[in-house]
């Protein structure tokens, strides 16, 4: 479970400059510049931790040979008063990293805890959990590497790697068969290797999206369980299938169960807690 280096350096010299800005002038005020110091980040709440490669390259950033103790790793459970790492250098540079660090953390870690606890709710099914793009802007491969420390999976990263037709795409292409067929097209012509997923607001959906010819997912949109399982036993493996749209701790059980290959929840970012944390001086 990765980031990518320079996506995540990119990311960490933006957020730094809109903090930082000409300068931290409560630090330069009041500490001298060659003052060194030591600071833990403290667990306030129970639930899953991410974010510390993060954390440790946002000081590093900073200053390159700062030391990073890491006690614990992403995706580890936690509780309150657990210790996640310390980190030991010029005290400028501890207060210039803190707020973003914990930023991250806490929403990514947010992320993660509720990741966790869905995924564990269908545990007991084959169903796999997915993300979807409803991301934060700027901080989208953060957020999904969280879902991925807490036990889910990802749905495509943006529009560039998958092809995905939902109801406005077939409604502008002028219907689901004349949607297929362009894409079929499209990707022949610009020689294209893409996953097709198609959206289906019912199951006379699911039939023209089958007769129109093999797809390799198709999304049962804003169905309820009971519509699933119907959809699930009409299509019959002849490609996966994703239920979406008003799924919920209260009802992902009866989703799960009905044999549907994959659950897409956007709650896993778009409306997620953080999960409480601080950075303290020792």
């Amino acid at each position: 479970m990765t980031i990518a280096n320079q996506q995540l350096q990119a990311f960490i010299e933006t957020a730094l400059r809109e903090d930082l800005g000409d300068g931290d002038h409560s630090s330069l005020s009041c500490i001298p510049a060659n003052t060194k110091g030591r600071a833990v980040l403290i667990v306030k709440e129970a639930g899953v931790i991410c974010g510390i490669d993060v954390a440790k390259a946002i000081f590093q950033t900073i200053e390159s040979d700062i030391a990073f103790h890491q006690h614990l790793s992403d995706g580890n459970a936690v509780e309150p008063g657990d210790v996640a790492f310390e980190v030991e250098g010029h005290v400028h540079t501890i207060l210039a990293g803190e707020r973003l660090a914990l930023n991250c953390m806490q929403r990514m870690s947010g992320v993660s805890s509720y990741t966790r606890k869905l995924q564990d709710m269908i545990s007991h099914t084959n169903c796999v959990l997915l993300d979807t793009r409803k991301t934060t802007p700027g901080m989208r491969m953060l957020e999904k590497y969280a879902v991925r420390c807490g036990g889910g999976g990802n749905h495509r990263m943006g529009l560039y790697d998958m092809i995905m037709l939902k109801d406005n795409h077939i409604d502008y292409a002028g219907g689901i068969t004349h949607a297929i067929e362009k894409v079929k097209s499209y990707l022949k012509t610009n020689n294209l290797s893409l996953a097709v997923e198609v959206e289906a607001r019912n199951l006379q959906e699911v039939e023209e999206i089958l007769s129109s010819g093999k797809v390799d997912r198709i999304m049962l949109d804003n169905f309820l369980p009971q519509e699933v399982k119907l959809a699930v036993d009409l299509i019959d493996k002849r490609s996966e299938t994703e239920a979406s749209g008003g799924i919920t701790e209260s009802n992902i059980v009866a989703y799960a169960e009905t044999g549907v290959d994959f659950i897409s929840v956007g709650a896993l970012t778009h409306s997620v807690k953080s999960l409480d944390m601080s950075l303290k001086a020792r």
